[in-house]
Parts: C-alpha cells; structure tokens; sequence
C-alpha cells in the first residue's frame, strides 16, 4: 500500500513536470533569500565576534533585547512606527479596494483602461526615484507651491516641517501603491456573477446599493486574507519610503524600527539590529495569528489556515 502511494505521486510529479518546473525557480529564490537568511537570527541571543563566526560566537541568552528596549532612540522609533503602520491600514490599505470598485462601475473601456496605466506607473519607480520627483514638486520652490501661490497661499516647506510629514508618508504611499495593489481586487470583481447585477437593478437598486450589497460582500474574502498577509509586516512601514522622504528636521517623527536598525548595523552593532528583526518578526507573528483567530471568529470560512 505504500509502494503504490509513491508510485502514484511520483506519476502525479511525472505527469506536472512543466509546472513544477515553473515553481521551481520562484521557489529556490524564495528558498534562498527568505528561509536561508533565517539562520542569522542567531546573531541576536550572541556576542557576535565576526572571526568566530555565528556558531563560535558565545552566547549571552536576551541580554541584547534588554539593551534594545532600553537603548536611546528606540521607543520614539517604534511609536512612530506604529503610528505610521495605523495610518496606512486606515487610508492606504482602503484605497485600492476602493480603485478598483469604482474603475469597475465605469463604462467607457478607454477611460478605465486611462486610468489603471496611470495609476499602475509610479509603482514601476523605485523610492530613490520618486523622493527626486516629490523633493523637486514639493519644495518651497516647486511647482506644488507655485499652484497654491495663485490662490493667495504662502509657499511651505513641506518635506521639512514635521507636522506635515505623516501626511505626506501616507498620501505618497497611496500614489505609489493604489493602482498595483488594486489588481488582486480587479480580478476578484471580475469573478461576480453579472446576473446578480441584473437582478438587483430589475429590483431598482441604486448604484451604490449595488456596490454595498453585491460588490462588497462578493470580495470581502478577498480583502480578509489580503488584510492578514499584510499584517504579519505591521512593523514594517515602507523603509525605502521613509528613508528616502526623511529630513533632519523630520527624523524625530519619522525615525522608524527599520531605520533604527540601519543605524546599528552602521556602527557595527550587529546583535541589536538583529534583535530588533527577531521583534518586528515576532510581533507580527503573534498579530497574524491573533488576527486569523478574531476572523476565524466571525467566519469559520475565513482565514489564512
């Protein structure tokens, strides 16, 4: 009985070569560069001495995560971090849901066609890229100034004040992002029976009573699963955003764990950035799971697992 067992996944593998094939690269890279790199958590319970390498480093048990909670800089950064991580779960994580459910109501083909090339171009830039373009745009000289001094507005320095900085984290996170991220919610409206549609506008349902009680609910599995994967990187805000839009005048509201972490690694303090790793990991971990029970919870159907 187990002889033919092997033998009938080995026809089954046999018989699916190509697409094993296919998985095959994507796998080994994510083998390599997520798994494989796991092994230097090591680095955080140690004295890491770089001639004795991982293993022959002694060990020193949570003596780094003492000094990590209790070093200069890190509250401020993980309270920024965390402000920043709620912001864009409020605005950010909506607004591609809410892209998609509109290009969806639109009729003309072009139109909507228009605007999803639009929205898919800033996610193609890196943030190097694109800090040049906001730095230029939004500086007191540039041309979002120059629009607000026709209305009688003073110019502002606006990636220097930092009363404006999470502001603009989130609204260029949603330029950048919104129309990327919508494809997943696209391909979801484009699995909803049309009939359901047609029943409810024989019935007179308005538009919008549509989209609140057929659209919405049709992709709400959807969005739960995208809101849980994104979860387990609650901690992780966007580094290359942030570090890329981050001012000296600006680093007390937007130095974050990731950016922390940088400054460790500079100064050779290896063990207190991995420690900081090993918590952001940790404490996104515990959120998944916790998330997925909350879900589980409403809707035995739902969830990651």
């Amino acid at each position: 009985m187990r002889h033919s067992g092997i033998k009938a996944t080995l026809r089954s593998y046999a018989s699916n070569k190509y697409l094993i094939l296919m998985f095959l690269p994507g796998f080994l890279m994510f083998l390599l560069f997520q798994y494989v790199p796991m092994y230097g958590i090591l680095i955080a319970f140690k004295d890491f001495k770089i001639l004795e390498g991982i293993m022959g480093s002694p060990w020193v048990g949570f003596k780094h995560f003492q000094y990590l909670f209790a070093g200069e800089g890190f509250t401020d950064a993980l309270r920024n971090t965390v402000i920043i991580a709620l912001l864009k779960y409020a605005f950010v994580f909506p607004a591609p849901i809410v892209l998609a459910i509109l290009l969806n109501e639109v009729r003309l083909s072009w139109f909507r066609r228009s605007i999803q090339t639009i929205t898919y171009l800033p996610h193609f830039f890196s943030w190097v890229i694109l800090g040049g373009i906001l730095f230029t745009f939004l500086g007191r000289d540039g041309g979002f100034n120059r629009i607000l001094g026709y209305f009688g507005f003073q110019p502002i320095s606006w990636l220097i004040e930092p009363s404006y900085f999470y502001g603009i984290i989130v609204a260029t996170d949603i330029w950048q992002s919104v129309g990327w991220g919508s494809i997943v919610y696209f391909a979801a409206l484009a699995g909803i029976d049309p009939t359901l549609y047609e029943a409810a506008i024989a019935d007179g349902a308005s538009r919008w009573r549509r989209i609140w009680h057929i659209t919405l609910p049709a992709i709400t599995p959807v969005i739960t699963i995208m809101l849980l994967l994104s979860i387990g990187n609650f901690l992780s805000v966007g580094f290359d955003q942030i570090y890329n839009l981050m001012t000296a005048t600006t680093s007390k509201v937007g130095d974050i764990l990731d950016t922390y972490v940088l400054r460790r690694l500079l100064t050779m303090n290896y063990e207190l950035g991995a420690a900081a790793g090993v918590f952001s990991s940790t404490f996104g971990l515990l959120l998944v799971i916790l998330a997925n029970r909350l879900v589980k919870l409403y809707d035995k159907d739902q969830g990651i697992w």
